[in-house]
């Protein structure tokens, strides 16, 4: 899943962008509303973690941008980040469209629990883990398992497989592979979808990604 860091504190943009690749997510950063609402038109985002107090002017407005429609985000996952723990700060954030607002210091932990959380919802349900037949993908612990013996995945592996996951029997393209694994930095000409789906498919075995020539690729809901 692809996530959109917007926060004017270089060390705890980087800390958020290190800690939150380490756990298989793709993540560009922005330091202020203009930024942030550039890429917005450009990337297709997963969630977007945003803080209140920017240079150019307030999470508050660029939340209220994209709720109104603007960027064509209305759908967008917002968790608002903020030192302003006030009670008509949290409400104002929640009416402005937040989905969710965690107060500053917080720990990485909770953030990560709370970004899992906010992507389940995509999924139309609550359940902690993927699970597609035989093959189940656990989020929080970055595991994934086939007739419950562990299957070993790069994060690129984990990331396209936990797309797939959320979307099994539909045909992905390979761009919209690309938009939602990989960062603002991936070269969009180069091979690595396809070498990475070529590697997953061959780890997970028994026909569960097949190529659909032209369109993309559509994880089985069962394994042939």
């Amino acid at each position: 899943m692809r996530l959109l860091v917007v926060e004017d504190e270089e060390d705890l943009a980087e800390g958020l962008r290190v800690g939150l690749t380490r756990t298989g997510y793709a993540v560009d950063v922005a330091a202020d509303t203009a930024a942030a609402y550039d890429r917005l038109t450009v990337n297709e985002y997963d969630l977007m973690l945003l803080d209140v107090n920017l240079p150019d002017g307030d999470g508050f407005g660029l939340c209220r941008r994209l709720r109104a429609g603007s960027a064509g985000r209305r759908d967008l996952r917002v968790l608002m980040l903020t030192a302003r723990g006030g009670l008509d700060d949290r409400v104002r954030g929640l009416d402005e469209g937040a989905d969710d607002y965690l107060v500053k210091p917080f720990h990485l932990a909770e953030l990560l629990a709370r970004v899992r959380a906010l992507l389940r919802r995509d999924t139309g349900g609550a359940a902690p883990a993927l699970t597609v037949g035989d093959l189940v993908l656990d989020a929080a612990r970055h595991r994934v398992t086939r007739r419950g013996e562990p299957v070993g995945l790069t994060r690129k592996e984990f990331g396209v497989l936990e797309y797939l996951m959320t979307r099994p029997g539909h045909v992905v393209s390979g761009e919209e592979l690309l938009e939602h694994v990989w960062d603002e930095n991936a070269d969009p000409f180069t091979e690595t979808v396809r070498v990475t789906v070529g590697t997953l498919r061959r780890k997970l075995g028994d026909g569960w990604i097949s190529t659909v020539i032209g369109r993309g690729y559509r994880l089985r809901e069962a394994a042939t």
